[in-house]
């Protein structure tokens, strides 16, 4: 019920709040409280008559004790025994002081759900918070803001309002003890600790109550998890403070969720600066970790895709200079050059200047700007990690995660471990018994895990051997469906190859394939990760970060490794060509597109990696709409008085443990393919920091809109997804390297240039790059079938790419010397450009240092505070001691009894 208003505010709650006092007893039995309309409406209160239908309210029904969780669950076939686990998983609850209501099926809308809702009062929070060593303020912050900037005043269009931005004052903190409240700022204990850090806490006693009863112990029947899973509850979570279009009602209410929807969830917002103290407020610091770095992220593409654009407009203004596309498309060059045929029987021999257009597109990809920006590419990625670490080392001091090391990880031990695990032992650091997983169970649970993972990567690489055979099998198919150019250049086949057809085709074959693996990945690597069982959140969710991330290397980049370092490179020559299953399988080995192998290197990425993000944004935009709309969710069209704020929310999508991992997961896919592959495709950049300024907006508005509240989660980083980053910014060096080297025409085009060209020019560059056959030689498997050609073209050879000495030369048909100059330049290259980025990557990563110097100093001063105000108030608490030291001390007003003591420990 919101709060009173209006003159008699005061007298109103005062006479209200002693109405509800004294039936305390009655409202915590757990079948729920009279609610004001049954006791009396107060004389000359309209006003309350007025807000008393309202159920849009966060508040018991007494107004005054806050709702920090809520439980549902509904009457089915096993109603006795889900009743009987209901009851004691409740009575232990109160146990611990926590305070429940319930909400009647009759109230609800479906007139067949019931709803409990928890309250934790003051002891309870002080007693956890001490257990979890939550971090409150014990003094304000004197330290000043950072000084204005010049010219920040160009900065303000995207700037948020003051109180979106910093939504509390700064303070100092330290880990509460309940033996020194006297310690912190205690102004109001309802507010003291903020609706996030009450949810966590009641979340961390949900999860390991038990639900046995007294005198039966058994270790299965633990936590609210099971009790999910078995169905005895529908659903757990908190309330969101009001609804995302309207300010509560109630002045006690923050609206925050209001706030993040205004200025944070619309697209409207996409130029404006996140408010990320304000997530991190109302989510916790997990999810504001993840949006800082998402946001941060963003900001980084936009140097990447400006310096992608201009390498790629180089490759436009620089169209009428290329050399090579101009011999091609001359008839008198391009159109007297007769090349052997790309595969067996069915492909005729062609005319160079059929590949013309496909030419002129590879140069747009392919020229000098790409190494200058393959280099660049390598500097920014360092750039980019090197400064998150500065910006995640601000967040730490900011929002008190310094302190927060891995080990505190312990206090949050998966209820899974502890129940699976029956084995204790004593830990030497804190010599208390605790549960282990023996070693021999640890290997068993390993080599089964490994065995597993093995499997699953050896049925990917089986599917991309598939789509290989896919892509020899058909090339044929298209070669005589597509008509010859020599004859007539038909509309279709001037702008489509059997070449571009086949990698297209292969392409989207395989991007299905992709998606099709992915729904099984997800679930093979949570059901290792559960059976290897983890012993804390932490390393559950770096078991299982590694896991998926190997499967998705695999499953999304193998088919671009194939197109960048396999096709085309072990394929023969018209007398001897390689084959893929051997000579029986008539599987003949690609050869790269007529105008280079970057060019379906460019088409491959292109086409998994939009396809990816555009059928991403599909799954997180509109499937969440279309499940709201199955299940009858009408939104705003319920009225306040008739739909409850718990009502509103259980009707949500469910935010799970792993739903920020799925986030994490999708944006470090994309950062590997606009850092591994990326001298191929310039604009990778460009297409992935559109879509990051969607994806911020489109998961801001999930979590405001369509999910439950989650429970707040603390991180001091984005866990072992920097690892991951700093291995794929490694590779993506070496990848780029072997591109520019093996992939793209580009040392070729140098190695001619300066040692072979004349005049230091590249006319000649067509004819020296293809070698001769006599077709007279060509084995009768490898001649097409039609033949008519050869009476038209009154010619004896066939040219194919390679260097090749030509027949009649004591060495035909071998490598000549040129072959071997251009693999030691593409080696040399290689070293070369690895060694430069290497060298300037560590350069630029010992000048930057991950901690500025700022929070360095802010983080020594807080320390020093925090060491001089302990000691000022254990020194006045000894006075005081010492004062009293000949008086009695009072008795303790609250008294716990035995049982609660019981439970207390158990849970804690």
């Amino acid at each position: 019920m919101s709060r009173i208003t209006g003159k008699a505010k005061d007298e109103t709650l005062i006479e209200l709040q002693n109405a509800t006092d004294s039936q305390t007893t009655d409202e915590n039995n757990g079948n729920g409280v009279s609610s004001l309309s049954e006791k009396g409406t107060l004389p000359g209160n309209t006003e309350t008559e007025k807000l008393q239908p309202n159920k849009d309210t966060v508040f018991f029904r007494d107004g005054v004790r806050r709702i920090d969780f809520v439980l549902s669950y509904v009457d089915d076939k096993d109603g006795e025994k889900k009743q009987e686990r209901r009851r004691a998983f409740e009575a232990n609850l109160e146990k611990t002081g926590l305070e429940l209501e319930t909400e009647d099926k009759s109230d609800s809308k479906d007139q067949k759900t019931y709803f409990l809702k928890i309250h934790a009062p003051w002891e309870v929070l002080t007693t956890y918070a001490d257990v979890l060593k939550v971090k409150v303020p014990f003094k304000e912050s004197d330290i000043p803001h950072a000084q204005e900037v010049p010219l920040e005043w160009l900065s303000h269009p995207f700037r948020l309002p003051g109180f979106i931005m910093r939504p509390q004052p700064d303070y100092f903190t330290y880990p509460f003890d309940k033996n020194k409240t006297d310690f912190f700022l205690i102004n109001d204990k309802d507010s003291f600790f903020p609706p996030s850090t009450r949810n966590r806490i009641v979340f961390y006693i949900l999860a390991r109550c038990p639900y046995f009863k007294e005198g039966h112990k058994d270790k299965d029947k633990t936590g609210i998890k099971r009790l999910l899973s078995n169905g005895t509850y529908t659903a757990a979570f908190p309330l969101h403070d009001c609804r995302y279009w309207k300010k509560a009602r109630n002045a006690e209410c923050e609206s925050e969720r209001f706030n993040l929807y205004n200025h944070w969830a619309r697209f409207l917002c996409f130029y404006k600066e996140q408010p990320l103290n304000l997530i991190r407020k109302y989510y916790g610091e997990k999810i504001g970790i993840y949006f800082a770095w998402l946001g941060f992220y963003t900001e980084m593409l936009f140097f990447a895709a400006v310096m992608g654009v201009i390498c790629f407009t180089y490759g436009v203004l620089s169209y009428d200079d290329n050399q090579s596309s101009k011999e091609i498309c001359d008839a008198n060059i391009g159109g007297s050059i007769l090349m052997c045929p790309l595969c067996d029987k069915k492909c005729r021999f062609w005319k160079l200047n059929s590949t013309c257009l496909s030419s002129w597109q590879s140069h747009l990809f392919d020229n000098e700007g790409t190494v200058f920006f393959a280099i660049f590419m390598g500097v920014w990625v360092t750039l980019f990690l090197e400064f998150w670490k500065r910006r995640q080392a601000r967040l730490e001091y900011e929002w008190d995660l310094v302190d927060f090391e891995e080990e505190q990880q312990q206090l949050q031990m998966r209820p899974e471990f502890e129940i699976r695990c029956n084995n204790r032992r004593l830990n030497k650091i804190t010599q208390e018994m605790e549960p282990y997983l023996p070693v021999t169970s640890k290997c068993a649970r390993f080599c089964l895990s490994t065995a597993t993972v093995i499997f699953w990567i050896s049925l990917i690489v089986a599917c991309i051997i598939g789509v290989i055979a896919y892509r020899l099998a058909v090339y044929a198919a298209f070669a005589s469906i597509i008509k010859d150019p020599m004859r007539k250049i038909q509309v279709v086949g001037r702008f489509i190859t059997p070449q571009l057809a086949t990698s297209v085709t292969a392409s989207c074959i395989n991007f299905v394939i992709i998606m099709i693996l992915n729904f099984f990945y997800e679930r093979v690597a949570i059901w290792i990760t559960d059976m290897e069982i983890p012993k804390t959140h932490l390393e559950y969710e770096n078991r299982l970060t590694m896991k998926m991330f190997l499967f998705q290397f695999v499953n999304y980049y193998s088919s671009c490794f194939y197109v960048a370092f396999f096709k085309g490179k072990f394929v023969g020559f018209p007398g001897g060509y390689s084959y893929m299953f051997g000579k029986w399988s008539n599987l003949r080995n690609e050869e790269c597109d007529p105008g280079g192998c970057l060019i379906e290197l460019t088409t491959q990425l292109v086409i998994v990696m939009a396809g990816k993000q555009l059928w991403g944004n599909i799954q997180e935009a509109l499937l969440p709409l279309m499940r709201n709309w199955w299940s009858g969710r009408k939104g705003r069209h319920h009225p306040e008085n008739h739909y409850s704020r718990w009502e509103q929310d259980n009707v949500l999508l469910n935010f799970t443990q792993l739903g920020l991992f799925y986030e994490y997961l999708e944006m470090v896919v994309q950062f590997g393919f606009i850092t591994l592959f990326v001298a191929s495709f310039p604009l990778a950049p460009l297409l992935a920091l559109f879509n990051n300024i969607l994806e911020i907006r489109v998961d801001a508005w999930k979590f405001t809109t369509q999910f439950r509240r989650p429970v707040a989660s603390k991180a001091r980083n984005i866990g072992a997804w920097q690892e991951i980053l700093n291995a794929v910014a490694i590779l993506s060096v070496v990848t780029n390297a072997f591109i520019m080297a093996f992939t793209s025409d580009m040392i070729p085009r140098m190695v001619f240039l300066y040692a072979y060209g004349k005049d230091a020019s590249m006319m000649g560059y067509v004819d020296n790059s293809l070698s001769i056959y006599n077709i007279s030689q060509i084995p009768e498997r490898n001649m097409p079938e039609e033949r008519d050609y050869l009476f038209d073209n009154l010619t004896s050879t066939c040219r194919y790419r390679d260097y090749r000495y030509p027949p009649g030369h004591h060495k035909e048909y071998t490598h000549t010397m040129q072959f071997w100059h251009i693999l030691a330049a593409k080696m040399a290259f290689i070293i070369i450009m690895e060694h430069v980025v290497f060298v300037v990557k560590f350069f630029v990563a010992w000048l930057i240092p991950d901690v500025p110097s700022d929070v360095k100093a802010r983080f020594k001063r807080e320390r020093y505070l925090i060491q001089e105000y302990l000691h000022k108030y254990e020194v006045e608490k000894l006075k005081i001691q010492l004062s009293a030291s000949f008086i009695t001390p009072p008795q303790s007003d609250v008294s716990l009894t035995s049982d609660t003591h019981e439970l207390l420990s158990e849970c804690l």
